[in-house]
């Protein structure tokens, strides 16, 4: 996810233009992309009884990138992920995870990721400022990522990638559900990882 853009709502995003160094030249980039969600993952991580890490993705979402190569911080992106297709390779789980004690796939179907701002860092690194919307709350996030290559695959589509992490407090978004262990500590950590590997597709002109 790196200077992308999605346009499903008819909301406008706005992006901050902020003056980033020089890196490689990423003009041929430019344009609107549609995320590939059969070569893509949108993952997570969160520690388990205080001694392991719990991974989980969502196989539903759908995104679009807008990319401005020559300029980044022109750049935005949006991403909504079905709730419901949660996936911990656990299905008792998962379909606590659906339930009220967490994000109430019912009543809050979408997860919504709306980009602020970008910024390059340097060379093939980059920040994205966004809001995070998870049931009714909408906290700011900010995400770590790299541009990891573009190329012109065996179809003939332009494709590009990048890969991308972002830490949230899971209570700063009604996600408070727990239990006390014996032995001291809690069952579920509270910080979550976030993780997405983005396979992106150009649109035609």
């Amino acid at each position: 996810m790196g200077l992308f853009n999605r346009s499903k709502t008819a909301a406008t995003t706005t992006v901050t233009a902020v003056q980033t160094p020089a890196g490689p030249d990423l003009s041929h980039l430019s344009g609107d992309w549609a995320i590939d969600t059969m070569h893509s993952e949108v993952g997570f991580s969160v520690r388990h009884a205080m001694v392991t890490n719990v991974k989980g993705r969502f196989t539903e979402y759908d995104g679009k990138l807008h990319l401005d190569g020559a300029a980044p911080a022109n750049s935005s992106a949006e991403l909504v992920i079905k709730v419901a297709s949660i996936d911990t390779n656990q299905a008792q789980r998962d379909e606590h995870l659906r339930t009220g004690d967490f994000f109430a796939a019912d009543s809050y179907p979408e997860i919504r990721f709306r980009s602020t701002s970008v910024e390059r860092l340097n060379g093939d690194t980059y920040r994205m400022h966004g809001d995070l919307t998870i049931k009714d709350a909408t906290r700011p996030v900010v995400l770590d990522l790299e541009y990891t290559g573009s190329a012109t695959d065996a179809y003939g589509a332009e494709r590009v990638g990048f890969e991308g992490t972002a830490v949230v407090d899971r209570t700063e978004f009604g996600l408070t559900y727990n239990a006390a262990l014996e032995t001291g500590g809690v069952l579920i950590g509270e910080k979550v990882k976030l993780s997405f590997d983005i396979s992106a597709v150009k649109a035609a002109a």
